[in-house]
């Protein structure tokens, strides 16, 4: 299935939820030409070489030779090398490897998306791994949000969240090393690393005026996307924090936990959620819808994909509220916009982060790859999440202490009254 990748949200230091897998569509077409200017950049010299005693050669006008395959403006890229192998003073000690990925890099930046990136083979290959119950790593998400990478998430009870990381930090340098003018899949392998091992990050928190250095030790971290709690009243508060191979698995058994507990009505929470699997949103969502579409996509060739509800849902008739954050992103907007377009829940809080677009990472022959956006996502009655996110029906600012949280209160205010009018 395709990933999620969350504002490009990216698990930092771990291997991610949001990327277990890569769409097929147009694979190989975007493969090959970007393979193809590797390649010429590597060989431009013998494949374009204008001799000067043969101008009909060259292009019209003086343009330079196009490379086969790829439009007449890429013949700049073969005028250039050709330049600095002849005339810069240190032509001997110019890396033909280093002036292809910085070529690389320099077409991705071009193309205005914010979730494109060039990986080398190492970083790559740390990309495609897939989540397995577990990770090392600080244990946040991370996304690129009003062109800044930010802290969405630390985890519940991990390195992140202990050593003070907080949702909205927004990072400036790794390890000494200021990030800007890096990607944000960059700025991830930058702070991935084994367990045990420390990384130092340079975050400043909202609404601060200064910059703070929080070391953090890296660990290894189970995985677990779903908490119960159950309040007074049969009022439970079902906390999803992501959207796992495992999340399903675990709903089923808290819906369960719920019944026997003779619950009335679930606070499904997903603040600071950053999302996931599409598959795993899917069969989650399809606990508590019984048929229709989750969400569609649109592609870049306009082509439309719907992916539906699973019938035979564990919750299809428990009165729900569905609570969210400007930190809810992805797979969360997914959930809580299906819920809404079928009148299936209230939504209540803060408008959502606007991350609703599928980035692919592909892979090159030489084993780096390239990420970038293919499709955008839908909620059942049409609106488009990227950019814009799901606006709540009711709003609920948070809290200024910390002692209280006003957002789950009214949230548990909201659900006793619909109880109370019979569900």
């Amino acid at each position: 299935m395709p990933k999620f990748v969350q504002s490009g949200l990216t698990w930092a230091g771990f291997h991610r939820a949001a990327r277990p897998g890569w769409l097929r569509g147009g694979r190989w077409l975007v493969l090959a030409a970007v393979t193809a200017l590797l390649l010429a950049l590597l060989a431009l010299a013998a494949a374009c070489a204008v001799p000067a005693d043969a101008p009909e050669n060259a292009g019209a006008d003086g343009e330079p030779p196009p490379i086969a395959g790829l439009p007449a403006e890429f013949g700049r890229l073969a005028e250039v090398w050709e330049l600095l192998q002849e005339q810069h003073v240190n032509a001997d000690g110019i890396d033909p490897q280093a002036v292809s990925d910085g070529a690389i890099r320099g077409m991705l930046a071009a193309i205005d998306d914010p979730y494109a990136a060039y990986l080398d083979a190492e970083q790559f290959s740390l990309e495609r791994q897939d989540i397995q119950g577990f990770f090392e790593g600080i244990g946040a998400e991370v996304g690129v949000r009003d062109g800044m990478i930010t802290i969405l998430a630390p985890l519940p009870d991990t390195p992140a969240e202990m050593a003070g990381i907080r949702p909205g930090d927004v990072i400036l340098a790794v390890d000494g090393r200021d990030i800007g003018g890096l990607s944000l899949l960059e700025v991830v392998n930058l702070i991935r690393g084994e367990g045990g091992t420390t990384v130092r990050l340079l975050v400043r928190h909202r609404d601060a005026a200064e910059a703070v250095e929080i070391e953090i030790r890296r660990a290894r971290i189970a995985l677990e996307s779903v908490r119960l709690i159950m309040q007074v009243g049969g009022i439970g508060h079902l906390r999803l924090t992501g959207f796992t191979r495992d999340t399903k698995e675990e709903l089923l058994r808290a819906l369960e936990r719920f019944r026997r507990s003779r619950g009335a009505g679930l606070v499904v929470d997903l603040r600071n959620n950053p999302g996931g699997l599409v598959s795993s949103v899917v069969e989650v969502t399809s606990q508590f819808i019984d048929e229709g579409v989750v969400l569609y996509q649109i592609d870049a060739q306009g082509d439309r994909r719907d992916w539906d509800a699973e019938s035979g849902g564990a919750a299809l008739e428990v009165p729900l509220v569905v609570l969210v954050n400007e930190f809810s992103a992805s797979a969360s907007e997914v959930f809580a916009g299906a819920l809404a377009d079928y009148r299936r829940a209230p939504i209540v809080g803060m408008t959502t982060f606007g991350k609703g677009s599928v980035n692919n990472l592909w892979p090159l022959s030489d084993g780096s790859g390239v990420n970038f956006t293919v499709a955008n996502w839908f909620t059942p009655g049409g609106t488009l999440i990227e950019g814009e996110g799901i606006v709540p029906e009711i709003i609920i600012e948070p809290s200024e202490s910390a002692d209280e949280d006003r957002q789950l209160d009214q949230a548990i205010e909201i659900l006793q009254q619909q109880l109370a009018k019979g569900g």
